[in-house]
């Protein structure tokens, strides 16, 4: 079976080729609003879901699409990606010293219309961060293109996150060792 990656995150792609499996990625558009009504891990969900049916028309024949999104989520509230550096450095100040959850789903579906999902929650706490850390992090890494305006691989990391209930792969938007799982049952 053709595996095929539908993922324009750099992240995702490198941990799918941890995996040793011939994969192509692609990048696809979809519609990434949900409903208001849900809450945590059913929204990375509900947008897996969308990126893989944004596709569905297009997969051929022994062909399986693996798609997937991730969310920060604090308190109630979706930290998504954000808009700018501003945004970023409010997002940061509001994970400081606190805990929070991040939800990131999976999406499989083949040629004859099998889709199968999962969703993983891990558990992260960020150690107080001082306005000047925050500034640094933001400006040397520019985490515009993360959930939650962090990337768990990086410098914010290194310095900020004290604990972890779950798996750190789930943090970075992809959980490898799930995938792999139920990767195994096409293979």
């Amino acid at each position: 079976m053709k595996i095929i990656l539908g993922s324009q995150s750099p992240r995702r792609r490198e941990l799918m080729a941890g995996l040793d499996i011939p994969f192509t990625a692609i990048s696809i558009d979809a519609d990434e609003h949900y409903p208001s009504h849900l809450q945590g891990g059913d929204i990375p969900m509900y947008i897996s879901r969308a990126k893989a049916q944004a596709y569905a028309d297009r997969i051929q024949r022994d062909e399986l699409l693996i798609t997937s999104d991730t969310i920060v989520w604090l308190e109630g509230q979706v930290l998504g990606k954000p808009h700018d550096e501003q945004e970023a450095c409010r997002m940061l100040r509001l994970l400081s010293g606190k805990t929070h959850q991040v939800y990131t789903a999976v999406c499989f579906l083949t040629s004859d219309g099998v889709v199968e999902h999962f969703v993983d929650k891990t558990d992260v706490t960020f150690k107080s961060l001082t306005d000047d850390e925050i500034q640094t992090y933001v400006s040397r890494y520019r985490p515009l293109d993360k959930a939650g305006a962090y990337g768990v691989q990086e410098w914010i990391g290194y310095v900020a996150v004290s604990r972890l209930e779950g798996s750190y792969f789930t943090v970075m938007g992809f959980p490898i060792d799930k995938v792999y799982t139920l990767l195994k049952k096409y293979l």
